[in-house]
């Protein structure tokens, strides 16, 4: 576990962050954390500036930090060299943390699971990039997989993250679409396991789950947790009968924005995700998704999660931007 509440005793208390972006002060009342997916290197990256005048109080890169496809480190640590030195990215890593996790494109080969051959060297250029401390526990575990708490006036937060690459089985394909399969895996046994504990033993008042590919959805054909039935209903299982406070789902990968929920053992699950923060469709095509409230977002976007108390009651308000925007939304009182 990473303990950004170690870091973090208020929001008020931010000189031991300057290495890695002081928090900037929020607002009594609520918290605001901001994240996004599929970021090109070589392409504009426009959306920055926006996202920092959200002043979060956390970035959550959720995957495809860069396009990277490439066996060789050198190719992937240039392509990650690119996207850190961009000036709007500079601006977010002077404002507040970033954390993380991948997808396909930064692991280093596209739809790639287990058997993608350079995922222990992607690792360590991953988490570079991130600027992951030598003694982390993910610098010598397999897998990017970790969870930070954030303590606030307002509510304790955990942000787990989960490794959707390391360990996944080999996809099924017929035609050219995904095949959904009842068997194999998507975390692997050390990862549930870690998962399990890190849910059953949580305290905290709200539950930040993120996930390069999305869970909810099921019906498109393309990469998501219902490709692996016993693996999505494994997570949801164990998110309702851990009792976890106020799940929230983070996803992106899709290159649209969408906001889903799921009633699930009488608990109801929201995913919001966001994707592309560089590049959405070419063209607008339908995707069903009866999970979706809404309408799907095809331009560049991010996401924001503001949670704020009153009365004693924990409210989320979910939230996908486009150029400044609110281009959908949804809340959760709890």
């Amino acid at each position: 576990m990473n303990k950004l509440s170690a870091l973090i005793p208020s929001f008020l208390f931010v000189i031991i962050l300057i290495a890695t972006g002081a928090i900037p002060k929020q607002a009594d009342d609520k918290i605001i954390i901001a994240f996004g997916s599929c970021s090109h290197q070589d392409k504009e990256q426009k959306l920055w500036d926006d996202i920092v005048s959200e002043k979060p109080a956390l970035w959550i890169w959720l995957g495809d930090n860069i396009y990277g496809d490439s066996e060789d480190m050198n190719v992937l640590r240039s392509k990650y060299s690119k996207q850190k030195a961009d000036t709007g990215y500079q601006k977010l890593l002077k404002l507040c943390p970033v954390i993380g996790t991948w997808d396909d494109h930064d692991y280093g080969m596209n739809d790639g699971g287990k058997n993608y051959k350079m995922k222990d060297a992607s690792q360590q250029a991953m988490l570079d990039f991130l600027d992951v401390p030598k003694n982390d526990p993910r610098r010598t575990r397999k897998g990017v997989y970790t969870s930070y708490d954030l303590a606030t006036k307002i509510a304790k937060v955990k942000v787990i993250l989960l490794d959707t690459r390391f360990f996944r089985d080999d996809l099924v394909k017929e035609n050219g679409k995904y095949i959904p399969q009842q068997n194999g895996t998507v975390l692997g046994e050390e990862q549930w396991k870690w998962l399990e504990g890190e849910l059953n033993a949580s305290d905290a008042d709200v539950h930040i789950i993120a996930s390069s590919i999305q869970v909810i959805p099921e019906e498109h054909d393309f990469e998501k947790w219902a490709n692996f039935s016993n693996e999505r209903k494994r997570l949801l299982d164990l998110i309702t009968n851990a009792g976890t406070k106020n799940p929230v789902l983070i996803s992106g990968d899709r290159h649209i924005g969408e906001i889903s929920m799921i009633a699930w053992n009488n608990e109801l699950i929201y995913e919001v995700t966001s994707s592309s923060l560089t590049h959405g469709w070419s063209s607008i095509r339908p995707e069903a998704n009866k999970y979706r409230p809404a309408s799907i977002v095809y331009s560049e976007n991010y996401g924001v999660l503001e949670i704020s108390k009153s009365a004693n009651k924990i409210r989320m308000a979910s939230q996908i931007k486009s150029d400044g925007k609110i281009v959908g939304s949804s809340a959760k009182i709890n």
